[in-house]
C-alpha cells in the first residue's frame, strides 16, 4: 500500500474540516438585521447572504453599489439600505465571478444568495436574486458580517 492515498485522504479531510472565517458585526447589529424592519420609504433594503458547507474553507468577496468588496463565509449575510435602483451585486472566487442587478424599490426589501462552485482552478461563484421567505430562512440561521 502506498503512501499517497493516505495523504491525499488526510488532506481532503484537513480542508473539509476548516472553515473560512471572516469579521463579524456585533452580537447587537446581528440582531438588527434579523428584524427585517422596513427601509424608510426613501431607501429600500438588500441582504446579500452565502449559506450552506459547500466551499467552507473558502470565503467569496462580494461588492455590492460601487462600495468596497467584503467578504461573506458560510452561513454570513451583509445588510445595506441603499438609496431606490439597480443595485449592482458581484461576486468574485479565485476562478471566476458572477454578478446581477437587484432593483430595490422604495421601503422594498430583496434578498440575493451568493453560492459556492468549484472551479479548475479554484472557487467560483454564482449569484441569484431569492424570495423572501427563503431569503429570511436563511439569514435567521447565519451571522451578520462586517460589511459595506
Amino acid at each position: 500500500m502506498t503512501q499517497f492515498p493516505i495523504k491525499t485522504s488526510l488532506l481532503a479531510l484537513l480542508l473539509l474540516a476548516g472553515c473560512a472565517s471572516v469579521p463579524l458585526d456585533s452580537v447587537q447589529e446581528d440582531a438588527r438585521g434579523k428584524q427585517f424592519a422596513p427601509p424608510p420609504p426613501d431607501r429600500g433594503s438588500l441582504y446579500v447572504y452565502r449559506q450552506g458547507p459547500m466551499g467552507a474553507p473558502v470565503s467569496l468577496g462580494v461588492a455590492l453599489a460601487g462600495r468596497p468588496e467584503t467578504r461573506l463565509a458560510q452561513d454570513t449575510f451583509v445588510w445595506l439600505e441603499p438609496a431606490p435602483g439597480a443595485i449592482d451585486v458581484r461576486c468574485t472566487g479565485t476562478d471566476g465571478g458572477a454578478d446581477t442587478v437587484v432593483n430595490v424599490g422604495p421601503g422594498e426589501t430583496r434578498f440575493v444568495e451568493v453560492a459556492y462552485r468549484p472551479g479548475l482552478m479554484g472557487s467560483r461563484c454564482a449569484v441569484r436574486e431569492v424570495t423572501d421567505t427563503e431569503g429570511r430562512a436563511a439569514v435567521l440561521q447565519g451571522k451578520r458580517a462586517v460589511g459595506p
